[in-house]
């Protein structure tokens, strides 16, 4: 029965056959065709009896269809109309009653179900040429029944779809009765919604003429009523109660239509507000969109975009189909259309309400093509609600996107659970504020406040990634470094000085709280246990301090661009010079005439103040210590003001009287050098006129210095560049050049004050250590506590998933090796094994461990373990659950466990050395160049601490080595080779023209040649090398050194 409704559709629809000259044109052409096909039809219908139930089911529709009339002489185009919506009702009703009776219908016992078979297909599944069929009758529908009765500007115009459009077009142009339009439209809307209760056949309604479709019920339902004259022109119109069950049919489709294709759709039919100038007149009827449209397209648009998940569907809508690389235009534009607050919104507070959350989500996208559009919008619509409307996103945006953070600071009840904050928590924090503050990089006064809020809470979390493997520590670190090169100088600094501890901030973590790792790799902020001892509790405060500045210091170091680190250590220096006159002052107080409560207060806040001169004094030391003199003074004026601020110090207390004044020889050397700083400056051929005016800052100083200083060299200088910064160089004594070469003398001096001092300091610090062992500068090993485990759980971390706890166990099961544990000795075919099964792990932390392991074993156990290791090393590893394709790197990790072996040997390599000599020497000839070139480390590690026992195997080594550096292709194992040569010569030294006697002039040869002839550049660097080791133990062979020594002979 399906197949007879789609052979009438397609009697139809079928295409004209060829015609007579008689027809002058396409349109009439057209327009026979269809009166040809319907008579067709209708003769099948009364004569053919297989077509009896087709009749049925049409004279069914009729009987129940009020709008069709059977008196249509002169509308042909209508006729034709009439009976494909005939076909298409009755075939909806078809399907409809099969559909039902299939679902009726129970299904068979006796079939068997298997997960391969398929289901059985409902009758209302179409096929491929029944869609086509299908959709070729929509298409006629569409075109001679709906777009015909559409006002001018409502919907696509058929003459701009295609050619056979416009031909259509025209010819409904003249042969279409509008009188009736409205009702005729609303019948074929009826119809049309009728069909979309199939699935099936509302699929292909919905992906060819979902526009069509809202075009019409927009202007059914919402059209503005009409004047009587057009009224009665175009026929009669729809009562009130006909517009209103448009309005709802329309409300119903939008709501059960994937939301993007409505958004499309509905920003088709609103159209542009303007026509492109030089338009016809006839184009700027059928092109501009009525008004009333408009505002109805906006009204919609608004309604889906404030719904659930709407804005993910208007960016959808807009940017689908585009590709991973979008216009970022496109971008910018959407997210500017979502910040605008429509106009039939309630409120602009309940609008930014139900939207910024959608904002935030469209940053959490996982598929990369949809994240990178996406998180572009997001950004930029976040950026701008930020600048133009900051308390809306303050509260609705920033607030949310920080909270995290915030709950880092504080906590909501540690009570409740013991992780305050979550690891997905946190990672997506940190991912959201790399995305629009390093990412979208547009500053603002609010974000930048946001962010200073919360920026001791990333330090925290940045140095804790620093000292695990985390995917966190990037995100941090970029932030910080946007944060800190955006904001301005001042606001820099302080977050400097809080950073480092100089500067108390309130928005710290919370106390009882830290960081510790998460399962994924990120980190979840857990409540901190109680510490009783109150020494661990101080190396724990110590330790953490000095660990932030060397992490603050590595941020600094990455500002290479910036003038930050300079500016930072200036402004360091000048609290450094300012707490030095504090001083200077306070020295001076007299605790004679103060009451016990006043000497109390001034000796806590004495102590305070000490507090703050170390801790600044601390923050300097890190500073000169970790970066480069290039980056903390970059620019002449940061030289300048590093200057002002050694010459302001040196002039603290010269006002004093001498016998009050305390020398300090390293003070004199610093201003001596400082002050032919100053001369090397002049000294320059040319000097801008800036520099001489930024110099200008130094003659208040200078001139305290050429009047108040005791040491007349330093006063007649100071005088003499008074003279020549004041004069712009137009006065330069001669003894200028001289200040500025005592600069390089007074450093070496320095230079030697320094090694004296530190190892006077290095001297009272071992005494001091004795009774402060436990306030150490570095952070302690926790492998000791590790190793305090048992065996058996040591085994079963080391069978653990996790990287971090997988490599500590390790490294424990490490030290109960090392320490002969009894219970470890009894088990190490179980270690072995467990070693050898790590050696291929990816993470480097892991696999190192396990070499670390392999080592100890094979001190413990030589002549076994290095068996096993030797067979792995040459045939590549022997478990069963080897990667046979990481057989080449697991053979290269074997060689790093065989020469770490080798080193620990000592006095038994010569004992041990025969069968790994034997494997080294096999392996040169290896096809791989990468285990040629570790079997000759190997060896070369090997036979420099063989001594005598080398001699038996000179002539095989010999010609091994020449060999392969005559005829080696690669130069890796070239420059192996004359490597092992060098070490050879290094181990045997003095005894080298003992063992090496028969091969001595071969090795000389090979080196020389290596010199001459090879390519390579480091090859040749190693050979130099070996060559100069040799020349040392020639000489020493033929110029041995001259003794005095006095010989007794007792004579018989």
């Amino acid at each position: 029965m399906t197949a007879t409704l789609f052979s009438a559709i397609n009697i139809l629809i079928k295409p004209a056959e060829s015609v007579g000259n008689s027809l002058t044109s396409q349109e009439e052409a057209l327009l026979s065709a269809l009166q040809a096909n319907r008579r067709c039809l209708l003769q099948h219908l009364d004569s053919d009896p297989g077509f009896a139930e087709i009749q049925r089911l049409r004279d069914e529709v009729i009987s129940e269809s009020v709008w069709f009339c059977s008196e249509l002489d002169n509308d042909h185009i209508w006729a034709y109309v009439q009976e494909c919506l005939l076909l298409l009702l009755a075939l909806t009703r078809h399907l409809s009653l099969e559909l039902d009776l299939f679902k009726q219908t129970p299904q068979p016992v006796n079939r068997v179900c298997t997960p391969e078979s398929a289901p059985p297909l409902p009758p209302d599944v179409l096929s491929v040429s029944q869609q086509k069929t299908l959709t070729t009758a929509l298409q006629f529908v569409i075109s001679l029944g709906v777009c015909p009765y559409l006002a001018p500007g409502v919907g696509v115009p058929l003459g701009c779809r295609s050619a056979f459009g416009a031909v259509v077009d025209k010819l409904i142009q003249n042969g279409t009765n509008k009188t009736l339009g409205q009702q005729r439209l609303l019948t074929i809307i009826n119809v049309l919604l009728k069909m979309t209760e199939l699935s099936s056949l509302a699929t292909v309604v919905f992906t060819r003429h979902l526009g069509d479709l809202m075009a019409a019920l927009c202007q059914l339902g919402y059209q503005p009523p009409k004047k009587e004259k057009e009224t009665s022109e175009e026929g009669k119109e729809l009562s009130a109660d006909q517009r209103n069950r448009c309005r709802e049919n329309l409300k119903n489709l939008l709501g059960k239509v994937y939301q993007p294709i409505v958004i499309k759709e509905l920003l088709i039919l609103q159209g542009p507000k303007s026509v492109p100038v030089g338009s016809s007149g006839s184009s700027v009827a059928q092109g501009c969109t009525p008004a009333w449209l408009r505002r109805l397209c906006g009204q919609l648009l608004s309604e889906r975009l404030m719904q659930p998940h709407g804005v993910q569907a208007v960016v959808r809508a807009i940017l689908e189909g585009t590709g991973a690389d979008s216009d970022w235009r496109k971008c910018d534009g959407v997210a500017k259309i979502l910040v605008t607050c429509p106009q039939q919104s309630i409120s602009t507070d309940s609008y930014y309400k139900q939207v910024c959350p959608q904002i935030l989500d469209m940053l959490h996208f996982k598929d990369k093509l949809t994240a990178q559009r996406f998180q572009r919008v997001a950004t930029t619509a976040l950026l701008v609600l930020v600048q133009e409307k900051s308390t809306f996103a303050q509260q609705y945006l920033l607030a949310p996107m920080f909270a995290p953070l915030h709950r880092c600071i504080t906590p909501s009840d540690p009570g409740l659970s013991q992780d305050a904050v979550e690891e997905w928590e946190l990672t997506q924090c940190v991912d959201d504020l790399f995305k629009v503050c390093v990412v979208g990089n547009q500053p603002s006064a609010p974000l930048l406040t946001a962010l200073q809020e919360v920026l001791s809470v990333i330090f925290t979390l940045f140095c804790f990634t620093k000292q695990n493997v985390s995917h966190l520590r990037g995100p941090c670190q970029e932030i910080m470094l946007w944060y800190l090169s955006q904001c301005e100088q001042a606001a820099s600094l302080s977050a400097l000085r809080e950073l480092s501890g100089l500067k108390q901030h309130a928005h710290q973590v919370a106390p009882g709280f830290h960081f510790c790792p998460g399962s994924d790799g990120g980190v979840k902020l857990r409540s901190r246990d109680s510490c009783s001892d109150e020494d661990d509790a101080l190396y724990e405060k110590l330790s953490g301090e000095q660990w932030r500045l060397e992490c603050l210091n590595e941020l600094l170091t990455q500002l290479k661009e910036s003038d930050l680190p300079g500016d930072f250590l200036l402004d360091l220096l000048q609290d450094l010079t300012s707490w030095a006159a504090e001083a200077d002052e306070g020295d001076h107080q007299d605790l004679s005439e103060m009451s016990l409560l006043e000497v109390e207060q001034s000796i806590l806040s004495r102590t305070e103040r000490q507090a703050q001169r170390l801790a600044l004094l601390q923050v300097l030391a890190v500073m000169v210590e970790c970066l480069p003199h290039t980056l903390l003074l970059r620019k002449p004026t940061q030289v300048v003001d590093f200057i002002l601020s050694l010459l302001q110090r040196a002039c603290v207390g010269l006002s004093d009287e001498p016998s009050s004044r305390c020398e300090n020889p390293v003070e004199s050397q610093t201003l001596s050098m400082g002050m032919g700083l100053v001369a090397t400056l002049l000294s320059v051929p040319q000097v801008s006129s800036e520099d001489y005016h930024y110099m200008s800052h130094l003659l208040s100083p200078l001139d305290t210095l050429s009047k108040l200083h005791p040491e007349v060299f330093i006063q007649e200088l100071a005088s003499n560049l008074k003279a020549v910064i004041a004069t712009h160089g137009a006065y330069k004594p001669d003894d200028l050049s001289t200040a500025h070469s005592s600069l390089k003398s007074d450093t070496v001096q320095t230079k030697q004050t320094s090694k004296t001092t530190n190892k006077t300091s290095t001297t009272s610090s071992t005494h001091s250590s004795s009774s402060h062992a436990k306030v150490p500068l570095k952070q302690p090993a926790t492998s000791e506590n590790v190793s305090m485990k048992p065996l058996s759980d040591l085994i079963l971390e080391a069978c653990d998933p996790d990287v971090p706890t997988k490599a500590f166990a390790l490294r424990g099961l490490t030290q109960l090796v090392q320490r002969r544990d009894p219970e470890t000795i009894l088990a190490h075919d179980k270690i072995l094994v467990l070693f050898l099964e790590n050696l291929e792990h990816e993470d480097s932390f892991v696999y190192l461990s396990a070499i670390q392991g392999l080592a100890a074993l094979a001190d413990f156990f030589p002549q076994r373990i290095l068996e096993r290791l030797l067979q792995d090393f040459q045939a590549g590893p022997s478990l069963s659950t080897s990667n046979k394709h990481r057989s080449l790197e697991t053979r290269l990790k074997v060689g790093e466990v065989l020469m770490r072996a080798t080193r620990a040997m000592g006095e038994l390599t010569p004992h041990l050395s025969r069968p790994l000599l034997g494997v080294f020497l096999q392996s040169t000839k290896d096809p791989d160049h990468s285990v040629r070139a570790s079997s000759l480390s190997n060896l070369g590690e090997l036979c420099e601490r063989l001594d005598y026992a080398l001699g038996p195997l000179t002539q095989e080594l010999s010609t091994c080595l020449t060999a392969l550096i005559k005829t080696e292709k690669e130069a890796e194992v070239r420059r192996a080779a004359v490597h092992v040569i060098a070490r050879v010569l290094k181990g045997l030294s003095d005894k080298t023209t003992q063992v090496l006697a028969d091969v001595l002039l071969d090795l000389y040869r090979a080196l020389k040649w290596v010199v001459r002839s090879d390519p390579d550049s480091v090859t040749v660097l190693h050979a130099q090398i070996a060559l100069e080791e040799l020349d040392d133990v020639m000489r020493k062979f033929i110029f041995p050194e001259q003794k005095l020594e006095k010989k007794i002979v007792i004579l018989p």
